[in-house]
């Protein structure tokens, strides 16, 4: 077998929220998710949420947000860097939605 030298996933050397403590600050920094609002007719609320950088993150993050009773769908759009929007249909309460976000190891924004 020939040792080969392999170079770094960009991931790897920059750091993922979800893998390390300290999130990227590269593309997609400041950007942020529209504000939290009410439930809307259909029974979704929007959480916005700090510190997702990847698809590990969002996965994480729809795992624990899906197997909430009252959580119908889950829907994450990434803004890596930035404030994500996590969108839970059901009637999964607000408290309970935001504890699973901490679970996932993300802060939901205020």
């Amino acid at each position: 077998m020939e040792n080969t030298t392999r170079t770094p996933l960009p991931v790897a050397t920059t750091g993922c929220a979800c893998c390390t403590p300290a999130p990227d600050s590269g593309a997609g920094a400041g950007q942020e998710a529209p504000a939290a609002g009410k439930p809307s007719p259909d029974g979704a609320s929007t959480y916005r949420v700090e510190g997702m950088t990847c698809g590990h993150c969002v996965a994480s993050v729809m795992e624990e947000v899906s197997a909430l009773d009252g959580a119908t769908a889950v829907e994450v759009e990434l803004v890596a860097g930035g404030v994500s929007t996590v969108t839970v249909t059901g009637p999964a309460s607000s408290d309970t939605v935001r504890t699973a976000i901490e679970e996932a190891g993300y802060t939901p924004a205020a």
